[in-house]
């Protein structure tokens, strides 16, 4: 049983510079809102990683779709971008300034994949364990219950002699 319906959040750009700033600011402030502060860091580099893949390798266009999505106790980011080619896990060596993106993502992440987008180019997602929500707020009082709620016992101090109503007569 689903206890709280998925939410799910998407962004459509062109992976540019200037662009890739902005939509991880856009996801940081998305997952505040959510409540989930301690997936920031690792969402952010993750997208970061995924939209400079984009920007750098991506044919014919740099267009692409960013999307998050949250499910029961799983965070999912995705870039679909229109490029067919799937990325590979790059060798890169100390003194490289490339090639690292991908096993970044793989150290940051729970899992992470590819899989073509039925021709129309591809999708590289990978996948954070959410924490638990705790409440900052009070349980809700358990209607019915003779402890809780509107039909709570609550014990009355010993009253002084409280006088009879009288009735009018007339």
């Amino acid at each position: 049983m689903i206890s709280e319906p998925s939410r799910h959040c998407a962004v459509e750009l062109h992976a540019l510079p200037s662009r890739i700033g902005q939509v991880r600011r856009i996801i940081s402030a998305q997952l505040r809102y959510w409540h989930l502060d301690p997936l920031i860091d690792h969402a952010a580099l993750g997208v970061t990683e995924l939209l400079t893949n984009v920007h750098r390798h991506a044919q014919p266009d740099k267009a692409c779709t960013v999307e998050i999505e949250l499910l029961l106790d799983r965070l999912t980011v995705s870039v679909h971008d229109h490029d067919p080619r799937l990325p590979t896990m790059g060798n890169a060596d100390s003194d490289s300034t490339s090639g690292r993106g991908l096993a970044l993502i793989a150290a940051v992440s729970e899992s992470w994949g590819v899989r073509s987008a039925d021709g129309a180019g591809k999708v590289v997602w990978f996948t954070l364990p959410a924490p638990c929500p705790v409440s900052t707020l009070p349980p809700l009082a358990v209607y019915g219950s003779t402890t809780d709620g509107p039909f709570a016992y609550v014990p009355l101090e010993p009253a002084a002699h409280v006088p009879a109503r009288s009735a009018v007569v007339g």
